[in-house]
């Protein structure tokens, strides 16, 4: 008899162990990094839409961004900030509310969560805390702003914003030693600037392509040496996010 409830017992012990591997499994949180347009609100996946009506609440870089992008499409939804300015404080905080949630999107004010926005700090710490991490294909800059360049697409070095006053130098040396097509972004305030440096640093006969306002009305993709395209945007009031794609100064 005694053997019998042993066994009776042993088996009820591994079922529930199994019921709540599974539970664990069902209810796994889950952190979801969704691409929004970088300009034409048309470029939004539908997959895209359907993970920020499903998720329990969204992480947002500006709530007041993407609050305007959530009613276009008519998403009612739970915005929680998290940005550049807050995330090193707000982490612990975040990643205890995702841990307690099923799913939970993750969006920037443009393109890719985690390409020159928020978003690595939060993965990295996710994954070292369990916390399953997807990622959705969708908008990004710097894809197109390659592509239209004209440049060589099989290798390139992605750089995002140079820094504005510590390490610049350091990167310009990084960037002169790199025989890759380059990529950069920029704010508009500061690409004659940017063009200027990159004439000082990789040559006045160097080829790039600017491109601004990508996926919108006036987009805008002017190629040619640092000089010359240097030379045609101090004539312009220039607006709109930029990508500057640099040729490669490949070794012969």
């Amino acid at each position: 008899m005694i053997c019998f409830f042993l066994i009776v017992f042993q088996g009820l012990s591994c079922l529930i162990k199994k019921i709540k591997f599974g539970l664990q499994i069902f209810f796994m949180a889950k952190l979801i990094l969704v691409p929004t347009p970088i300009g034409n609100l048309e470029d939004i996946t539908l997959r895209a839409l359907r993970i920020l009506k499903e998720a329990d609440f969204i992480l947002a870089e500006d709530t007041r961004t993407s609050g305007q992008l959530l009613k276009h499409f008519a998403i009612e939804k739970q915005l929680r900030s998290f940005h550049s300015h807050n995330e090193h404080r707000v982490l612990d905080e975040t990643i205890a509310l995702i841990q307690s949630s099923k799913t939970t999107a993750l969006i920037s004010d443009a393109g890719t969560p985690g390409i020159s926005d928020p978003g690595f700090l939060l993965v990295r710490e996710c994954i070292a805390r369990g916390v399953e991490i997807e990622t959705l294909p969708g908008p990004t800059a710097f894809v197109p702003a390659l592509v239209n360049s004209g440049f060589p697409c099989n290798e390139f070095s992605f750089y995002g914003f140079l820094p504005q006053k510590k390490g610049r130098q350091t990167k310009w040396k990084e960037l002169l030693a790199d025989t890759k097509t380059l990529i950069l972004y920029e704010s508009p305030y500061r690409l004659i600037k940017l063009l200027e440096e990159i004439g000082q640093n990789l040559g006045e006969e160097r080829e790039v392509c600017v491109c601004r306002e990508l996926s919108k009305m006036f987009e805008e993709n002017k190629r040619g040496t640092v000089k010359e395209v240097l030379e045609y945007f101090k004539s312009k009031t220039i607006k709109g996010e930029i990508v500057v794609v640099i040729k490669g100064a490949y070794v012969s």
